[in-house]
């Protein structure tokens, strides 16, 4: 069966990936973006409206993170709507070991919607698409809990399960934990980028408070100093967050992408071969 379904955050790092993957699959995707038309603006409830009508199920990741101020009224304000709007289903992406993220979880699951839950682990592509993409370039990656070991886990991976589970309803009212196969400290994921990249790239242990203020002599935002310390503080310094799940596996018939492959698969992009940015 065909369905019209709504991504939202589809330009970004999983949402894009999940609506080339169901436009491929035959189902009719809206990209669910403030460039949009109709527009979807989380900051805008008024929106949702028009975002979400005709839709039968939609694909909901919460900009910047479901642990900043604002996202559990937003959330539950977009269940109500889409509940509205005679939606099927619904798929959260959530944060593994995100207390926060897991308050928004329970609005998605007594919504009175047909749900599942995509808990992720830290991205692999924040090395690539993300925050620390300038560190790699630079060749010095000075980050805060050292002692963390993470299954950071592949976009790809993510999305081919977001993608599954969208639209099997044999997923209905599951929580699906996504990790890459095996923990890694910052030091060890450093190392295997740069080997595979070919070039020094030097792992600095700092403390979290330095990483801030690093961040913020960088001029970046208040909202997004505090939400990186939240993220290293409380995620990773959760021990929650720092075992393997093998549910990509359970979900998808095959191994979770380790961390050498998706350094492989980057190096042929070349994006870590431009000239380091001037922003930071």
């Amino acid at each position: 069966m065909k369905h019209n379904i709504l991504v939202i955050g589809g330009t970004g790092k999983t949402g894009h990936r999940v609506a080339e993957t169901l436009t491929k699959q035959g189902h009719s995707v809206r990209i669910g973006s403030r460039k949009n038309n109709p527009a979807f603006d989380w900051e805008d409830p008024s929106t949702f409206s028009q975002a979400l009508k005709g839709m039968d199920r939609a694909y909901i990741v919460y900009y910047p993170d479901l642990a900043v101020p604002g996202a559990k009224e937003a959330i539950t304000k977009l269940t109500e709507v889409a509940l509205k709007e005679g939606l099927e289903k619904v798929v959260l992406l959530s944060g593994k070991g995100e207390r926060e993220a897991e308050v928004c979880e329970e609005i998605v699951a007594n919504s009175g919607l047909n749900y599942s839950i995509v808990r992720a682990s830290w991205f692999n592509q924040n090395f690539s698409e993300g925050a620390f993409l300038d560190f790699i370039l630079a060749g010095h990656v000075a980050l805060p809990m050292p002692e963390a070991e993470i299954p950071f886990v592949d976009a790809d991976d993510i999305a081919d399960v977001v993608s599954k589970v969208l639209v099997d309803d044999k997923y209905n009212g599951q929580t699906i934990t996504v990790t890459g196969p095996r923990k890694m400290t910052f030091e060890e994921v450093v190392k295997a980028m740069a080997e595979g990249i070919g070039k020094e790239v030097r792992y600095q242990p700092i403390s979290i408070e330095e990483f801030k203020e690093g961040m913020k002599a960088a001029g970046l935002p208040g909202s997004y100093v505090w939400l990186f310390g939240y993220l290293f503080k409380e995620v990773l310094g959760n021990a929650d967050n720092q075992v393997v799940s093998h549910d990509i596996e359970e979900v998808l018939g095959r191994k979770a992408t380790d961390f050498k492959e998706y350094v492989a698969k980057t190096v042929d992009t070349g994006v870590w071969n431009q000239a380091v940015a001037t922003s930071l």
